[in-house]
């Protein structure tokens, strides 16, 4: 689950968009390679709201930033408007990712990531556990987490994960930002403090499972009357 945040909104260029609408459109273009892979070819906005469950009025904004329009009487051309999206959220080269933690849930991120993204790409690993650096992993160089700042440097890598127990998280985080990473996805169980300029995703696996235990003991109507606090 991911942790949410006072909502921002950053500059892209002359425009600004706001965190939730880059959700929404990472969800759009998941849904549109559905489609896709399914063999549709034209989706009209009414169809495509449906799927990702936010109204059709709320959709045509979020497109503007992509400045693409449909067809008045076919919709969306679904692999051109995919195409759209990702040219807006993907960056235009690779972009390199390290990870920080190489236990049981770090091993699990590279498998997920493995192929999945192929313009994030994990191309650096740390630990201090000695049996887990100066090796390969998953095909990844893995080194110790004192020589994150000339890693950093020599890889160019701004983003990282961290996969590390939470009493060791502040620590890893603050070695990262002093190596020039700006962006953090944080799997540790804690709130890192961080200066205004760096940004950060906390995602709490186990606030997710209290979550969806509490709503198993709920009527489901109740539930999906639920809206955010």
């Amino acid at each position: 689950m991911t942790i949410k945040r006072p909502r921002t909104r950053r500059k892209l260029g002359r425009r600004t968009v706001s965190e939730l609408v880059v959700v929404r459109l990472i969800l759009y273009r998941r849904i549109l390679r559905d489609l896709a892979f399914s063999g549709t070819r034209y989706v009209f906005s009414h169809q495509l709201a449906i799927l990702a469950d936010v109204t059709p009025e709320q959709l045509r904004r979020d497109l503007m930033n992509v400045r693409y329009e449909g067809s008045p009487t076919r919709g969306y051309e679904v692999v051109a408007l995919e195409e759209r999206i990702g040219a807006f959220l993907d960056p235009p080269t690779t972009q390199s990712v390290a990870l920080v933690g190489v236990g049981n849930l770090g091993r699990a991120l590279f498998a997920y990531f493995l192929g999945r993204r192929p313009l994030l790409q994990i191309v650096a690993a740390f630990d201090i556990d000695p049996a887990k650096v100066d090796r390969m992993i998953n095909g990844c160089p893995s080194y110790h987490i004192s020589e994150a700042r000339t890693v950093m440097r020599d890889k160019g890598i701004n983003v990282a994960m961290i996969a590390v127990p939470a009493a060791a998280a502040q620590s890893v985080a603050d070695i990262l930002v002093e190596a020039g990473v700006r962006s953090l996805l944080n799997f540790a169980d804690v709130r890192l403090r961080l200066p205004p300029d760096v940004y950060v995703e906390h995602i709490d696996i186990g606030v997710t499972l209290e979550k969806v235990a509490f709503f198993a003991r709920r009527p489901v109507a109740a539930a999906k009357d639920v809206g955010p606090a």
